[in-house]
C-alpha cells in the first residue's frame, strides 16, 4: 500500500487490514513460519480479525505539518461487535501509538485535564443515578393519598367549627 498525501475530504477510508494467527509448536523460530501455515484448505485452523481503518483529527496542530497525516483508528469489523476488553486494547494501543510520538507538554496536561473531568462526570453520573434510585423506593413506600395526620387536623377543624356554630 501507498501512504496518501493528504487525508480524504470526507474523512472516510475503505481500507482494512486482515490479521491472521495459527497456532503453532513450540521451538518454531520466524524463519520456519511459511504462508502454507495460513492456508485454511489445507486442514490448519487460522483465527482471523478485520481492523478498518479510521481517520481522526490531530488533537492539536502540531501533527498538521506532518507527512504522516492523520492518525489512524481502529475498528473491528468481523461481523462481530466489539467488546469493552477489545476497544480497551485497541485504545490502549493507540494511546502507547501516541506516546511513541512526540507530544508537547501542554497536549499531555490538557489530555490528563480531560480524563480527569471524564472521570468526574462518570462519577456525577453515578452519584446521580443513586439518587433517583432512592426516590423511586420512596415515592413506591408512601401509598399515595392523604396522609393520617391531615385527615385528623381537618376532623378537628370540624369539630371546632361545629362547635363554633353551634353557640351562634
Amino acid at each position: 500500500m501507498q501512504a496518501q498525501k493528504e487525508a480524504p475530504p470526507d474523512m472516510q477510508c475503505r481500507d482494512k487490514f486482515l490479521l491472521q494467527s495459527v497456532k503453532v509448536n513450540d521451538g518454531l523460530t520466524a524463519n520456519d513460519i511459511t504462508a502454507e501455515m495460513f492456508n485454511k484448505e489445507a486442514g490448519n485452523v487460522v483465527e482471523e480479525c478485520k481492523l478498518k481503518v479510521v481517520y481522526i483529527s490531530p488533537p492539536s496542530t502540531a501533527q498538521e505539518g506532518s507527512e504522516e497525516g492523520p492518525s489512524p483508528g481502529v475498528s473491528f469489523s468481523d461481523g462481530k461487535h466489539a467488546n469493552a476488553a477489545e476497544f480497551a486494547s485497541g485504545a490502549r494501543a493507540f494511546t502507547e501509538g501516541l506516546e511513541a510520538q512526540e507530544i508537547s507538554s501542554e497536549e499531555k496536561a490538557l489530555m490528563t485535564k480531560l480524563t480527569e473531568e471524564k472521570n468526574k462526570a462518570i462519577q456525577q453520573s453515578t452519584k446521580l443515578r443513586h439518587e433517583l434510585d432512592l426516590f423511586k423506593r420512596e415515592g413506591s413506600k408512601s401509598s399515595g393519598g392523604v396522609s393520617f395526620m391531615f385527615v385528623m387536623l381537618i376532623g378537628l377543624l370540624g369539630i371546632i367549627m361545629g362547635y363554633i356554630m353551634k353557640k351562634w
